[in-house]
């Protein structure tokens, strides 16, 4: 079975389904389970989501930190409109479970990483091309809480 699930990923899965299904069932077929990839691919989901749950804080973190530092930018609005969008997926996709494996610090100090070192704009727009930022705070102003639940 492991080599239809690595030659393709669609039909074995859907394999592994009806398999699972069967056993579910009460069915007893001549085929088992690959029990060792259906258990990889269960845990690998939570992983998943998680992840992308950082992920998105990370990025929502980011744009609130470029409205920070370049407050006069014309892309303010936007970047403010994008941080919240990412904290609604963020909310959306949390699960109460993940709060003791999201580090807030950790997260802000990924975006801190991530925060341009100057800001490339039109100068004729609003002259702040190649600016440098200015001072962010070092350590996350917000809890997760506060993240996930600043909702318009």
């Amino acid at each position: 079975m492991g080599d239809l699930y690595d030659d393709d990923i669609l039909e074995g899965s859907e394999r592994q389904a009806r398999l699972l299904r069967d056993v579910a069932e009460g069915r007893r077929g001549n085929e088992a389970p690959d029990w060792a990839n259906v258990i990889e691919e269960i845990e690998s989901v939570g992983r998943s989501q998680l992840s992308a749950v950082k992920s998105l804080l990370v990025q929502a973190l980011l744009h609130d930190l470029k409205s920070v530092a370049w407050p006069l930018s014309r892309d303010v609005p936007h970047w403010q409109a994008e941080a919240r969008g990412f904290r609604d997926e963020a909310a959306d996709a949390y699960a109460p479970s993940m709060r003791q494996h999201i580090d807030v610090a950790e997260l802000y100090r990924r975006a801190l990483r991530r925060l341009p070192e100057s800001l490339a704009e039109t100068p004729s727009v609003c002259g702040w091309d190649g600016q440098p930022p200015l001072p962010v705070p070092d350590v996350c102003p917000v809890t997760l809480e506060e993240l996930l639940g600043a909702r318009p």
